[in-house]
């Protein structure tokens, strides 16, 4: 199932998160990264990324849900970065329903710019992340992990 980022605005500004080593001996860590008594709730990978045949960038994400929670809509809000690292799009991405321990892959295609030149992808924003009873559910934001297994940079 393909489907299409859906585009809030284009122009914006770029900001940029700075991560230190607060003590001698430890590893630097990521400003979206968890502490290790946090668990991972909701895994969401950036798996592959090929441009096409008309120069959209296709993303693979590949979402996981193990929140313990059935999730009834699953989305976020997310700017890419252009490989110069100015901002070029602010997008939702609707991965839709997700039992617990459901895992799905998603392809979204980006329109317009092609994989070479996208730097960074970074979570904006939870959108949704509803659970049966109608509630917001913590775990797609406190609990979430990200990884990439591609040339751009992902996560918060």
């Amino acid at each position: 199932m393909t489907r299409f980022f859906r585009q809030f605005s284009t122009g914006l500004g770029a900001t940029c998160a700075i991560c230190a080593v607060t003590a001698i001996g430890q590893l630097p860590t990521p400003a979206f990264a968890q502490s290790a008594d946090t668990a991972t709730q909701f895994q969401l990978d950036l798996n592959n990324a090929t441009t096409t045949d008309d120069g959209s960038c296709k993303l693979v994400f590949v979402a996981t849900n193990s929140s313990g929670q059935n999730l009834t809509q699953t989305s976020y809000e997310v700017g890419v970065f252009d490989a110069d690292g100015t901002v070029s799009h602010l997008l939702s991405m609707d991965f839709g329903a997700l039992t617990n321990g459901k895992t799905r892959i998603v392809l979204f295609n980006l329109p317009g710019q092609t994989c070479e030149n996208v730097s960074r992808i970074v979570i904006n924003d939870l959108i949704a992340c509803t659970m049966e009873s109608g509630e917001t559910s913590p775990a797609c934001i406190s609990g979430l992990a990200t990884n990439t297994k591609t040339d751009i940079q992902f996560g918060t």
